[in-house]
């Protein structure tokens, strides 16, 4: 008999539990391929801004993830694949030595795609080979965490080729099917919630990352917050009305990015020919008015809110109204949000699989958050400070990847994931 983490398994149990995570292993790596699979080598090199990173690199870092924090340390015997990778597909763990800069990825034309994913098959091989011994309990930990690891670069990845295909003047088209018509959006109607003294944070029971935890009691007053996400066609008679040129709804940071870049619209539209167009991983489409706003920053979630007589709710309402709410996935075939949604008359839509929401909640640790030991514990922690969370779930997010308490967070400007809003107001 084993003891993990308290538990007594025999070993068939130990046995099963090998094979689900090697099943687990092959599904999130074959997904990650699934997604590189429509682009040319040429496309995958390729780095339009700092923000971003060429696909070649995803598919490195990834690999690098498993053979850094689990191979080396416990699969006796190891053969690191190439030891300049150390250094070439570090991202941001410095306690594990240098890093290649960031906005020199796209420099590396050199190793070959063809040696990437022969990286890749090396590192698949040697986790398969670990898989088959008797592992601890923490490195199943550690193996869970690099395949979440890995979803979230898999989002990654399809918001960095759509930024990177926007600014081809072919704007072409990830995926070869039609984008479907928006569902039509109902009414813009309020849901109220009573003061509440409640729990928020993960409960403990199924994966979360460490900026989820601790789990603690919080007093939230009484507000209301939408039904549904604002659409493109509520954000468009923000436009119409001038809101990029009248500074009063602004931010005073903002309206320094404003004038820098010469904001009018959101990232992706694009007027031609007297309409509005928006660029989608299905190509140059139609302004679908009844859509989700998206790729808007915080700056635009907030200036929009502040225009509406609203605000962006705080990530502990989000979570107390998603608390009861199924969780959704998004259709990975149709990668642009398309609104709809069920729900009963007073139950809220769009919470998941459509744009990821912004909150008026800075990103910081809860009560006794401690971060992990060692370079893992640099995977959230050393970012909590000048970004705002992000709840919910997009288009892009892998299945299984979403949850209420999950904190996605992102910094005042970025705008080229898909981020949207609904209101909140205080009552």
């Amino acid at each position: 008999m084993q003891k993990v983490s308290g538990l007594q398994l025999n070993a068939n149990t130990q046995v099963f539990q090998e094979s689900t995570l090697i099943a687990r292993f092959e599904t999130v790596r074959a997904a990650t391929l699934a997604i590189a699979a429509p682009l040319s080598p040429e496309d995958m090199v390729v780095q339009s801004m700092l923000e971003a990173s060429p696909i070649k690199w995803h598919l490195a870092h990834t690999s690098w993830f498993f053979e850094t924090f689990i191979l080396i340390e416990n699969l006796p015997a190891y053969e690191v694949f190439n030891p300049h990778f150390k250094t070439l597909f570090n991202s941001y763990y410095v306690s594990l030595g240098a890093c290649h800069p960031r906005p020199q990825r796209g420099m590396l034309t050199r190793p070959s795609l063809s040696d990437i994913l022969d990286y890749r098959k090396h590192v698949d091989m040697a986790i398969h080979h670990l898989l088959e011994q008797v592992v601890s309990a923490q490195v199943k930990s550690l193996l869970e965490l690099g395949l979440q690891h890995e979803q979230q670069h898999q989002e990654l990845m399809l918001t960095d080729i759509k930024h990177l295909f926007f600014h081809n003047p072919l704007f072409p088209a990830y995926l070869c099917t039609d984008l479907p018509s928006a569902a039509p959006a109902s009414s813009l109607e309020w849901i109220h919630y009573e003061a509440a003294t409640r729990p928020v944070g993960h409960a403990g029971e199924g994966f979360h990352f460490d900026n989820e935890t601790p789990r603690y009691l919080t007093h939230i007053p009484s507000f209301a917050i939408t039904k549904r996400l604002i659409t493109n066609g509520e954000y468009l008679a923000f436009i119409e009305a001038g809101a990029y040129r009248q500074t009063r709804w602004w931010l005073a940071e903002a309206v320094d990015w404003i004038n820098r870049e010469a904001v009018r619209h959101p990232l992706y539209w694009h007027y031609q020919d007297g309409k509005w167009f928006e660029f989608t991983l299905h190509g140059l489409v139609p302004l679908q008015l009844d859509s989700p706003i998206c790729h808007i920053n915080y700056f635009e979630a907030d200036a929009f809110a502040r225009f509406a007589g609203a605000r962006l709710p705080t990530e502990f309402e989000w979570e107390h109204v998603a608390a009861e709410m199924p969780v959704l996935t998004a259709n990975p075939h149709r990668l642009h949000p398309q609104g709809g949604g069920e729900g009963g008359s007073h139950q809220p839509l769009q919470l998941y699989a459509q744009v990821w929401q912004w909150t008026c909640s800075a990103y910081a640790a809860y009560p006794g958050f401690s971060p992990s030991a060692g370079a893992v514990g640099e995977y959230n922690g050393k970012f909590m400070v000048n970004q705002y969370v992000l709840r919910g779930s997009s288009v892009a997010t892998p299945r299984g990847h979403a949850r209420p308490t999950y904190r996605n967070f992102f910094p005042t400007g970025a705008r080229w994931q898909f981020t949207g809003l609904r209101l909140a107001k205080s009552l």
